[in-house]
Order: C-alpha cells, then sequence, then structure tokens
C-alpha cells in the first residue's frame, strides 16, 4: 500500500495517512500500536503533551528499525506552556520526551492562554532546527486570524474536528491564502453518529469492496485533508490503511460532500474552553 503524501506551505511533504494516539495508554499500548502501523506503512505519527504518550511514541519510532527522516511526527502544546520563554521550555522538555532529534510538526494544542507569545517561540524553535513546522490545532474562532496576522511562519496546518456531516468549508476558504492543510480529528463522526451507517457508504463500500469507513477514509484523502484514526488492534490498523488501491469518482465525491449539514459533535463555547483548558496541565 502506497502512503500519500502533501505538501506544506513551507514545502516540506507530510504524509497524509498518519497513526493517532489520542486516549491510548503510554506503555506497550501507545509503543505497540506505532510498531505495528509503522510495519504496514504509516509514516506519521500524531501525538500531545496532553495525550501523556510521547514517550512511547518515542520508544516505537527508534524501535521500528526505520531511518527518522522517514518517519513524521506531529506534537502539540497545551496552553499551560503557552508564552515567550515558557514555551521554548516546555519544546526542549518535549524534544526530550520523544526523543527522536527533531519535531516534524508542531501545534498549538487550544486557542486559549498567550498563543501569541508560544508562536513566537515556535517561530524561534523552527529557526533553532528543533521544530520544522508549526501549526494550529482547534484555532476556529477569530483568535485564528489573530495568529496568522501576528505570523512571520504561517501556520502550516490547522488540525480540527472535520468529517462528512461537518466538512469545514468556511475555515477551509479562512485559510486557503496562507496554504494551510487542514487536517481532521473525528474523521468518522464522533460514536454513534449514524455517519458509518448512511446507505451512500454502504453503497459504495459494497462498490469497491471496502467498508463504510474506509470509503470515509478514502473520502478524506481525495479532499486533500491528513488523517490519523485511531486504533491499537492490529486488524483495524491494517484496515484504516488499506485505502489505497481505490479511488472515488467526481460524483462520489460530490455525493459524499452534499452530505455536509454542518453538525458538530465537540460543541464547547470558547469561553468554556477557557475555563475547561487552562484548569489542567499534563505532567512532564
Amino acid at each position: 500500500m502506497e502512503q500519500t503524501y502533501l505538501t506544506l506551505n513551507n514545502g516540506a511533504k507530510i504524509p497524509q495517512f498518519g497513526m493517532g494516539v489520542f486516549q491510548v495508554p503510554a506503555g506497550d499500548a501507545t509503543k505497540n500500536a506505532c510498531l505495528e502501523a509503522l510495519k504496514l506503512g504509516y509514516r506519521h505519527i500524531d501525538t500531545a503533551h496532553a495525550y501523556q504518550n510521547e514517550r512511547s511514541v518515542g520508544q516505537a519510532v527508534r524501535e521500528s528499525g526505520i531511518p527518522r527522516e522517514e518517519i513524521w511526527v506531529t506534537s502539540k502544546l497545551w496552553p499551560s506552556e503557552y508564552g515567550e520563554g515558557k514555551t521554548m521550555e516546555g519544546i526542549d522538555k518535549m524534544l526530550a520526551r520523544l526523543d527522536v532529534g527533531h519535531i516534524d510538526l508542531l501545534l498549538l494544542h487550544q486557542q486559549v492562554g498567550d498563543y501569541l507569545g508560544a508562536w513566537r517561540d515556535m517561530e524561534k524553535a523552527v529557526a533553532q532546527g528543533k521544530v520544522r513546522s508549526i501549526g494550529l490545532s482547534n484555532f476556529e474562532s477569530e483568535r485564528l486570524e489573530e495568529v496568522i496576522a501576528a505570523a512571520h511562519i504561517k501556520p502550516a496546518a490547522l488540525q480540527v474536528e472535520l468529517h462528512p456531516y461537518f466538512q469545514q468549508t468556511e475555515l477551509k476558504k479562512r485559510v486557503a491564502a496562507c496554504g494551510t492543510v487542514l487536517e481532521a480529528w473525528y474523521p468518522l463522526g464522533h460514536g454513534d453518529s449514524g455517519l458509518l451507517r448512511e446507505p451512500l457508504f454502504t453503497r459504495l463500500g459494497e462498490k469497491y469492496g471496502k467498508t463504510p469507513a474506509q470509503v470515509i477514509l478514502r473520502w478524506h484523502i481525495q479532499e486533500g485533508t491528513v488523517i490519523f484514526p485511531k486504533s491499537t488492534n492490529p486488524q483495524h490498523i491494517r484496515d484504516n490503511f488499506d485505502i489505497f488501491d481505490f479511488a472515488l469518482t467526481g460524483d462520489e465525491m460530490a455525493q459524499i460532500r452534499a452530505m455536509d449539514r454542518g453538525r458538530r459533535f465537540y460543541t464547547a463555547t470558547l469561553a468554556e474552553q477557557e475555563r475547561n483548558f487552562t484548569a489542567w496541565r499534563p505532567e512532564d
């Protein structure tokens, strides 16, 4: 199976299909899932300080036997680490936890706190070679434009909720001038949302010999979105990646685009995000 790549606004080529480790316990669970994914051909792992499993991700990268330059590692800073000086300290601690030499893509995890000070330190980290690319996660308010206006290095990626029920069409327009690539969390919707039971995906799955989930993941790939579905089940890890041997037609892509109903599953207001994300801090 052939991994696909997207070119970021700084010229870097990001593997479009990654392994997500949100809510995967640190230790063997994370390490083994990442090793299985890398063995199958995955070349991108998406973690975060808040996930508390960066050390296990780094261990898998080092033990994989795959050259470091072939593996893309994304991680994210928590708001408790935002601010000039403080963010650089957070980046150095992250580099120590991962122990993989450099961070390929570093994101600000949430749109609260001193994100402008944090962005300045991230730009310095790029200049120092600690980080290759920088971007944002969950910045969807006017704070997105605030960062873009202040940034010398424009965000290479923006990670947000994105799936066929919530396709982020307006957000794509907002970042188009910067060449920012969108990355999807909840690529398959959330829980029992009904998305996987949509008749269209059943029909297309039967046509191509694929599951509804594989059809949705293929749609993301053809839309130019970076995805990283999470699983610790070796068969699911294999199935998720088995989407590079077929292609949806233009008409089928249009039918899926027509499913957009603006239905977001994560609905916290900015004020609620301020409260939720400033009260907690991850361990070092």
